[in-house]
């Protein structure tokens, strides 16, 4: 799909005319003022453009964005990465103290509105495949179904990160066509995540069991059993207090659709899952396709693919200063991450590695840097993996455990994860399967975690809040001093303000609700501490 995402860079999608930026009108540019969206979607290629369209919003998130790349606000707020030596703090310094958090961030705003694109630009794939004269598809009929259910499962992917990053959101689902549609309330409770299951049920019965070389990335039906399942988890943990009967229910659930990912394996090699030559491998269900521009590669110019210049890349250079990374800390594994490896565990070396260079405090990530392609001007053209087997085989574990199940069963998945990660080595060694405590089953869950996980998009931070909200770890007593059990983070601890964060946001660690949204949506409540 990455070849497909860059001939088809010249297409805009916004074919619409008119499209609401949440709940924001914006107007966009159309290539060709004489095309109408009735002219549009009358032919099956148009409809794959449009759908292609809405995978190609996902580079939002991911470019150089005029050297105030967004990654920061999901990498630094967990305990597996922090900042190194100072050569200026960058716009997301204050995600490692928990400091500077507010309303007008741009990483924040620019995250809202990005996801809130993606869905609207799915959901017009979706109705616009529902009112489909078949016809459009006589060559080939599945291919609505299929087109339907990429646009299912990428609406439901934003409704579970909007969950996870600000815990309430307008929660649209249909085409905002009239002004007095145009200022939705807040979601509530995980109605986000309700809606997000819902729809990847749907898509799951949609999407093919794969596609061939040339369509690869695109999402399949094991992509949509694995988020549903991921969902299914998060949404336990948040009930685990108040209902144990319905989280247990939602780990069962999400047992079952795990199981029914059928043709995904852990593939032999650890870092093959973060080498640029072998992206949308065996083992990935979903990965953003990073590409570089075939015109003109400008790092400095977003790319809405209506034209052959501007950015389709992955941004890394938080991890290595390269020469855009302008006076900026440099992003290092913690000390904390550093210390969970054996020396001898074959992923360690490709996570992060030794240097003397001390703005890194004697560590380099090595992580999709070692083995990457660079686009123009130093931008990476390596994939993101957002959700592969191994992320799956963790949660099932944790489901079963948690749902009551077999024990040793979940202790084995464990050992699946170890047993790729040492390959023709001894490390790590297979945990004992007759291990009977509960408590320290989910430690080695949350110990393979963050070994396995550390550093891919949103992993860390969204697993210690949930945690958090089900009980399984204490947040409460965690601090920026404690360099292995803490957060582990290498600024002075007076300058870590976890606890306030904690206690303004009333235990729920979510983000501020940004400031366009609350100015223009009158129904819109700003999120507690802010």
């Amino acid at each position: 799909m990455k070849k497909i995402i860059i001939v088809l860079s010249i297409f805009l999608l916004s074919f619409i005319g008119m499209l609401f930026n949440s709940c924001n009108e914006k107007i966009l540019d159309i290539t060709d003022p004489d095309i109408t969206e009735n002219d549009f979607f009358t032919t099956q290629d148009q409809f794959f453009r449009a759908i292609i369209g809405a995978y190609a919003k996902i580079t939002d998130l991911y470019w150089f964005n005029n050297n105030s790349a967004m990654h920061g606000s999901w990498l630094l707020p967990g305990d597996d990465i922090t900042v190194g030596a100072e050569g200026g703090h960058d716009q997301n310094y204050g995600f490692d103290q928990f400091v500077q958090i507010t309303p007008s961030k741009d990483a924040i705003s620019g995250i809202w509105t990005t996801l809130y694109q993606i869905i609207n630009r799915a959901t017009i794939v979706i109705d616009k495949c529902n009112a489909a004269d078949p016809s459009i598809f006589a060559s080939d009929p599945t291919m609505k179904d299929k087109i339907r259910g990429e646009a299912l499962f990428l609406r439901s992917w934003c409704f579970y990160k909007l969950w996870n990053i600000w815990g309430t959101a307008p929660l649209v689902t249909t085409r905002i066509s009239d002004f007095g549609s145009v200022a939705s309330p807040n979601s509530k409770d995980t109605e986000l995540l309700d809606q997000a299951i819902t729809d990847l049920n749907e898509a799951a019965t949609l999407l093919p069991e794969s596609w061939d070389a040339a369509n690869a990335g695109r999402v399949f039906k094991g992509s949509a059993y694995g988020l549903m399942g991921k969902c299914l988890v998060f949404r336990a943990c948040w009930n685990k207090k108040s209902n144990e009967a319905m989280a247990s229910q939602d780990y069962t659930d999400a047992i079952s659709a795990f199981d029914k990912i059928t043709n995904r394996i852990l593939v032999p090699n650890f870092g093959d899952n973060f080498d640029a030559t072998k992206e949308n491998n065996q083992e990935s269900l979903f990965e953003f396709q990073a590409s570089s521009q075939a015109g003109f590669e400008n790092i400095w110019l977003g790319n809405d693919f209506n034209q052959a210049i501007g950015s389709m890349n992955n941004y890394l250079g938080y991890y290595t200063q390269q020469w855009q990374w302008w006076g900026q800390c440099p992003y290092v594994p913690s000390k904390k991450l550093i210390a969970a490896f054996d020396t001898a565990d074959p992923r360690a070396s490709e996570t992060f590695v030794q240097t003397a260079d001390p703005n890194y405090y004697g560590y380099q990530w090595a992580k999709y840097v070692k083995h990457d392609i660079e686009g123009g001007f130093n931008t990476s053209m390596n994939n993101p993996r957002i959700l592969r087997y191994a992320d799956v085989l963790l949660l099932k574990a944790e489901a079963l455990l948690k749902s009551g199940g077999s024990k040793p069963e979940a202790i084995g998945l464990i050992n699946q994860v170890r047993t790729r990660a040492r390959g023709a080595g001894t490390v790590p060694a297979d945990l004992s399967t007759s291990e009977s405590n509960e408590d320290t089953i989910m430690q080695w869950i949350m110990d393979e975690r963050l070994r396995e996980l550390a550093g891919d998009d949103d992993h860390r931070w969204f697993d210690l809040k949930r945690w958090f909200y089900a009980g399984y770890l204490d947040l409460n007593t965690w601090d920026g001093g404690d360099q292995v059990n803490g957060f582990s983070t290498s600024r002075p601890a007076s300058e870590f303000k976890f606890h306030d964060f904690l206690t303004a946001t009333q235990s729920k660690l979510w983000y501020p609700i940004p400031t366009s949204e609350i100015n223009s949506n009158n129904t819109m409540m700003q999120n507690p501490g802010y």
